[in-house]
């Protein structure tokens, strides 16, 4: 797997270039600027990008719009966006167009090294994984208090959908039938007044499409 880093902390960088080559993949170029990062894909044609979202000059928002570009630009390449922060306005884009290949992950809630490299190997598969918290907050923009009408449990499946997982994954993860599954998405579904998703592995994408493209 060929991977373009861009991440402006040059410690932070620099562990995700050794992470990464110690797991097998090819780091073709790490750069601290969102400027750079499009300049590498301008030579490179890497699987998969991994990239910050707050970097000079502005340190607000050149990462994720970057991102954008390359998701319109170079289509087949994935992008993992890490971020301190959920922005809002940008991921409703990033999660809005194509829904493969894709992930948006808060740096503070990554306590685990392999599940960092199982999401960065699906995403450059051509997945979707999304931070839990990033799902809550983009359905609490557009739906207001609908989210809270979920019950606890249906918000633990609507988490773990948003990781990217199959009917059968989640039932696995939460240690419940497959059928309790099918019941709580259908609820799920109901509650935020969206039509019933097909049962595979981007279904939270779709919603989030969806709801990006409502008032």
């Amino acid at each position: 797997m060929r991977v373009v880093i861009a991440e402006d902390s040059v410690l932070l960088r620099e562990g995700l270039v050794r992470l990464l080559e110690r797991d097998g993949c090819t780091v073709t170029a790490s750069v601290g600027t969102a400027e750079g990062l499009l300049a590498e894909l301008d030579r490179e044609r890497p699987d998969v990008v991994v990239t910050d979202v707050r970097m000079p000059p502005s340190h607000t928002d050149e990462g994720l719009r970057a991102a954008l570009v390359i998701r319109r630009s170079w289509p087949e390449v994935a992008v993992l966006v890490l971020s301190q922060y959920v922005e809002e306005q940008y991921a409703t884009e990033l999660l809005a167009g194509q829904t493969t290949g894709v992930g948006y992950l808060l740096k503070d809630r990554i306590a685990d090294v392999t599940e960092f490299l199982d999401a960065l190997r699906r995403v450059a598969a051509g997945g979707t994984v999304l931070d839990p918290e990033v799902v809550s907050q983009l359905l609490v923009r557009r739906r207001g208090d609908r989210l809270d009408a979920l019950t606890p449990r249906e918000r633990e499946v609507l988490a773990t959908m948003a990781e990217g997982r199959s009917n059968a994954g989640i039932a696995a993860a939460l240690h419940i039938g497959e059928s309790a599954v099918a019941k709580h998405i259908n609820n799920i579904f109901a509650k935020l007044g969206l039509a019933h998703a097909d049962n595979d592995h981007r279904r939270v994408l779709a919603v989030l499409a969806h709801l990006g493209d409502r008032p």
